[in-house]
């Protein structure tokens, strides 16, 4: 219709029935200035990073809300990655560097499983910063049981290479695409998620979910 136009009405706004997602309205107005009808938009608002909650803290307790996520980071790209891919150079020489892999990597996750129970037994730590030490936690654990089933896989590698006749060529494509693939992937999906928390704890922020599961009425929110 000629002349007619479209505008959102953001006093408007309501939640739908999901928490996830956000209804507004759309009002179509000719240009007669009289109100024809309205339809709905409904979004999922979790793409935007709605889903988390801003609150009022310290620059202080910011650094240290970060503390955890950059522990996790320096392990998935430092230790699994760069120190992994060179370590891989000198494995037929030297297989020291590429064992230092899952044992420097394990000494990092369980540091960060025994820290997160201590901050979280801890009753004047900061709340925001042991909310972020149990999200890098739970990662931990999550990482923990897929660097286990990757040894588990290499060790059967090994067990049929020495005393089942396995080829070695068949060997090194068990233990590459059943243990080494999925640790590898799951390093990668981890960066972006621990790259993703590390930027909302410097913006203050935490995820609904671990608002949920660590209460805390004292905490003062800017935005929902």
């Amino acid at each position: 219709m000629t002349g007619a136009l479209f505008y959102l009405t953001r006093g408007a706004e309501k939640t739908a029935n999901s928490p996830m997602h956000r209804l507004r309205m759309v009002q179509f107005v000719p240009s007669n200035g009289n109100l024809c009808g309205y339809f709905t938009i409904t979004k999922n608002t979790r793409s935007w990073g709605l889903c988390c909650m801003k609150f009022e803290i310290s620059e202080e307790e910011a650094k240290k809300a970060k503390i955890p996520h950059e522990i996790f980071l320096t392990n998935l790209i430092g230790n699994h990655i760069l120190w992994f891919v060179a370590a891989l150079g000198t494995v037929r020489t030297f297989w020291q560097p590429l064992a230092l892999v899952p044992i420097v990597s394990f000494a990092l996750l369980v540091y960060t499983l025994w820290k997160a129970k201590q901050i979280r037994e801890d009753e004047s730590a900061s709340w925001f910063v042991m909310c972020h030490w149990q999200i890098a936690a739970k990662r931990s654990r999550i990482f923990i049981y897929m660097l286990i089933a990757g040894l588990c896989v290499a060790l059967l590698g090994w067990l049929g290479y020495t005393y089942g006749g396995m080829m070695k060529e068949a060997v090194y494509a068990v233990i590459g695409g059943m243990g080494i693939l999925p640790v590898m992937v799951t390093v990668l999906v981890l960066i972006i998620m621990e790259s993703d928390v590390l930027h909302q704890a410097g913006h203050h922020r935490l995820p609904k979910g671990i608002v949920e599961r660590f209460p805390n009425a004292d905490a003062k929110v800017l935005e929902e």
